[in-house]
This record gives structure tokens, sequence and C-alpha cells, in this order.
């Protein structure tokens, strides 16, 4: 972040800042020089008190709570908001799409009651094609929020990221000595990294004037699933085969979730992995991500599994 742009900015407010992409947002915007307002349900929780060691004043509020997160967007000139999403790792028992409507529409009002001066919405890639063609829930109640946001007349970004690398690291879709998931084994599907949303949350703040009003869909690699399990395999030193799960035992769980693989495999995100290396010329590909982060963590994962397996 520029020096002078610095003494004019004072505070940027994450909300969702314990989560995955909260973290890594925060982390960037301390890094840059930011103050970082971090909005947590449970400020004593080992995860925000990381967050206050870093560097962030952690102040407590609610998504379903609009008036706390009025007061924890007072005064400060940007604001990042992330949901949870259904099935994705980590989310709340219990929460359904309507939940994460509710929630990112409440971050948004409250953003507009505080008077924020720029609200960067993490979103998902393909929302845009929703007049084109059916969306997994999770997709449309993302471009329900971004709708919401407009209509409010809020002066926003909206980061639109594909999957993660991250979902590679644990239980989601590591099992058995495997990588194991219901994309279909050759077909080509895009991933990145959660540090490069950070990045790019960074950017968007410190550059008002060129993301203000853009919706942008963000991508750093495109592989197989064979091809993925290939370098996790190559960099944690140990086999780890692709099994694909039958879309069938899938919809065992939910429709919904078949759908949502099934979209994957046959119309996919679509984002341009070359544009969004343009923009953030340090985007990390699978195997940067690997080398930096992603092949300790995936060790570390296999080893409490293994850990687990011996106490039983």
């Amino acid at each position: 972040m520029p020096t002078f742009w610095r003494h004019i900015v004072k505070t940027i407010v994450v909300v969702g800042a314990t989560g995955l992409q909260g973290r890594a947002v925060t982390a960037q915007l301390l890094a840059d020089g930011w103050q970082v307002r971090a909005v947590t349900r449970d400020p004593d929780a080992a995860s925000a008190r990381a967050l206050a060691q870093a560097g962030a004043d952690v102040v407590r509020a609610e998504m379903d709570d609009l008036a706390s997160l009025v007061a924890a967007a007072e005064g400060a000139y940007g604001l990042f908001s992330v949901q949870p999403t259904v099935g994705s790792p980590g989310t709340p028992a219990g929460f359904s799409a309507e939940d994460e409507v509710r929630w990112g529409r409440n971050v948004a009002d409250a953003a507009h009651a505080a008077g924020v001066r720029h609200l960067v919405y993490a979103s998902l890639a393909g929302v845009g094609r929703h007049n084109t063609e059916k969306l997994p829930r999770n997709s449309i109640s993302k471009w329900r929020i971004e709708q919401h946001i407009s209509r409010l007349g809020l002066p926003a970004t909206f980061l639109r990221p594909v999957s993660f690398m991250e979902n590679y690291t644990g239980a989601y879709h590591l099992h058995d000595g495997t990588v194991a998931t219901a994309f279909a084994a050759d077909t080509p599907q895009q991933v990145m990294a959660v540090d490069d949303v950070g990045a790019f949350a960074a950017l968007a703040f410190a550059q008002p004037g060129e993301w203000i009003g853009r919706a942008v869909d963000l991508a750093g690699d495109e592989l197989t699933p064979r091809q993925i399990a290939a370098a996790i395999s190559e960099a944690v030193g140990r086999p780890l085969p692709y099994v694909q799960i039958p879309i069938d035992a899938i919809a065992q769980i939910g429709e919904e979730f078949a759908f949502a693989y099934t979209w994957l495999n046959e119309r996919g995100y679509r984002a341009d992995v070359a544009f969004t290396r343009a923009l953030h010329p340090g985007l990390m590909n699978l195997r940067t991500w690997l080398q930096r982060t992603g092949a300790a963590q995936i060790a570390g994962f296999l080893a409490s599994q293994e850990t687990t397996e011996q106490n039983r």
C-alpha cells in the first residue's frame, strides 16, 4: 500500500476473520500496513487470539445481529465480507443457504449504515452466468448477496474465487490414503490458494479507483484430479492415488451436492488463469502452493490420521 494512502485510510473491517479466507485477508492487510478490525463471534477463541497477537483489533459481532455488525463497522474505511458456504469444510452444523444469504445481506446493510467507503465481498466464480444456466445452490446464494450489495449502491468489489487448494489438506478430499472426490478423473478442475484471495483483497483496497465496481473470477491453476493427486503424492513423498466417488453416493448425502459436482464436471467455473495472473503476478499454481505451505499441511494431516489409527 502506498505510504500516502496509508495516512488517509485507517481501518479495514474483516468479517469472518477467523475463517480460511478471513485469516488470509487479515494477514495480508496487516503485512501491507493497514489497521485491521477482525470481527468474530468469540474473541476468546484460540484463532481470534492469534489474530490479536498478529496485530489485529479483535471485536465481537454476530452476522445474525445487525446492530453488532454496525457497531463493528463504525468509523472504518473498508470492509471485507465472507460467509460460510453450505457443504464446505468448517461450515456450522445446521447452516443453510438461507442463513448464508441472510448473513451476507446483514453485513452489507451494516457497511451501508456505517458509511463504509469500500466493501470487498468474497463471492464465487461462475455466479455471473446466472442468466444463462442453472447454477448450484451455493452459487445462487452468493449471487443473491451480490445483488443486495448492488441494490444498496455500495462502492464494492466482488472477488469470485474458484475452489481452494486448501480443500486438499484434510478430510474433505483425503480419505484412507487416497485423494477422493466426485470430480471426473480426467476433467480439469480449477483451484486457487486462499492466500491469493488475501492478496487480491489487499490489492482492491489499495487501488479503489481500479477495483470499485468490478466483479472478477479468480483461479490459480487448472488440473485434472489425477494430476492434482500426482502433484500431492510427489510433494509429500508418498503415493496418494486418485479415487473417484460415484455421483450416486454423493446424491445419497444430498441432491444439491450431487448437482454441484455434476456442474463442475460438465460446465465448471471457467475463470481465466492467465488473466488472474496478469492482475497478480505472484499468483500461486498448485506446485508453488505445495512447496510453500500445502505439502506441510497435508503431511501433518496424514501423520495425525496415522496416530489416531495407532491409538485405536
